[in-house]
């Protein structure tokens, strides 16, 4: 039978996962780059969400969560054939419409996070291609391994809501791209600083608001564990969001309001994947570990491989959620507040299957990349022209200006 008290949680974790994108996303991103390119990113997030809604009805849903192989799921609920109505999802008490609507929340964010990578440069045709059958080849599959009952899943992978299937997906496919795609003119001594510094803040606070759905919504249910995921989020982000502040206070003598928000979402994907699994202290922790490492993989990214991550989609998505996804080996432990291991499983057999996950998701995402960036490289190109990318992509490819001053 339908829980009431579920559906209504649920229906609120939709919401709130579609306005991380929607308004979230699109500002936090927006107000990073140069004042000609804000439209093109607004437009990137709504065009993104509309084709990946559509897509997941389509086929997304069915080849992540219905019964196929180890590797992929089937086509058997393509179109949404066999849903109906009245339908529970097993174990739960939520119908089978809201968990269709809430995963496809997810299916919306994930590719639209890798397009912080490739702002400002790319193609709109590029965009929109190559994010629909990345949601397909690399997504989808990638989310029946670790929540559809794939080889993951049997092996016990812990990812409550993200790490392995949102955040490493979306931050190493974002690092193939930027490699193929190039920089843009002036990086990286000569880049522009964000154009709205208040507007990031804007977004990032309703992504951290937001986050609250991805996080405690993944229970499924309106109990403990939705509430716990709800605290250790929030302790995660806050701890991150002072590392961050702290390190560019002591480095450059004056803390950036751009600086903490960024940390601030550097906790929020560190903690995803363990949000569900451990207590306080482990959001702590994991806040400490995420704010730490995603500053430092910034650097590393930009400086030491000469990547363009526009704005850091590697470093604090991809690191953060890796990061967050092996450490919930350490912090389930019962020492720690957590939830315990399953029957049969230590600390050690635990990290084991957390670094066979993410090394898994890291080379499928990797190579699926590659092969689908030169599929659409040759159906539509790939970069704009240097006197596109000069006059801004507001009105070059969409006609548009953020501003009229």
């Amino acid at each position: 039978m339908v829980d009431s008290g579920d559906t209504a949680w649920i229906l609120t974790s939709t919401a709130l996962v579609l306005f991380m994108t929607l308004p979230g996303l699109a500002l936090f991103y927006g107000g990073l780059v140069q004042s000609k390119n804000i439209l093109s990113v607004l437009m990137q997030c709504i065009a993104i969400a509309c084709l990946a809604s559509v897509l997941w009805v389509v086929a997304g849903y069915s080849l992540a969560f219905t019964e196929g192989n180890p590797l992929v799921g089937g086509l058997s609920k393509a179109f949404l054939a066999g849903v109906t109505r009245d339908g529970i999802v097993d174990g739960t008490g939520i119908p089978e419409t809201l968990f269709i609507m809430f995963q496809m929340t997810f299916a919306i964010i994930t590719p639209a996070l890798i397009l912080g990578a490739y702002v400002e440069r790319i193609k709109f045709s590029f965009v929109m291609l190559f994010s629909g059958l990345w949601l397909l080849v690399v997504y989808a599959p990638v989310t029946h391994w670790v929540w559809g009952g794939g080889w993951l899943a049997g092996l016990g992978v812990l990812d409550f809501a993200g790490g392995i299937v949102v955040h490493v997906t979306a931050g190493v496919s974002a690092a193939v791209i930027v490699w193929q795609l190039g920089a843009r003119p002036g990086f990286p001594d000569q880049v522009r600083p964000p154009h709205a510094p208040w507007m990031v803040m804007v977004g990032a606070s309703m992504l951290w608001v937001g986050w609250f759905g991805f996080n405690a919504g993944s229970a499924l249910a309106a109990g403990t564990d939705a509430s716990m995921a709800m605290l250790v989020t929030h302790l995660s982000a806050a701890v991150a969001s002072l590392v961050w502040m702290c390190i560019e206070w002591m480095k450059f003598g004056k803390p950036s309001l751009v600086g903490i928000v960024t940390g601030t979402i550097a906790g929020l994907a560190t903690i995803t994947p363990a949000s569900g699994f451990v207590g306080p202290a482990g959001g702590i922790c994991l806040g400490l570990a995420g704010g730490l490492l995603c500053y430092f993989a910034v650097d590393f990214v930009k400086s030491r491989c000469n990547l363009d991550d526009s704005l850091d989609v590697l470093a604090v998505h991809g690191v953060g959620g890796a990061t967050g996804t092996l450490l919930a080996a350490v912090f389930v432990s019962t020492a720690f507040g957590g939830v315990g291991f399953a029957e049969g499983a230590t600390m050690g057999s635990q990290f084991g299957v957390q670094l066979l996950g993410v090394g898994a998701t890291i080379v499928w995402s990797g190579v699926a990349s590659f092969l689908l960036i030169k599929i659409v490289q040759a159906v539509c190109g790939l970069r704009v022209s240097e006197d596109e990318a000069i006059e801004g992509l507001d009105f070059t490819s969409h006609g548009e200006k953020g501003y009229h001053l």
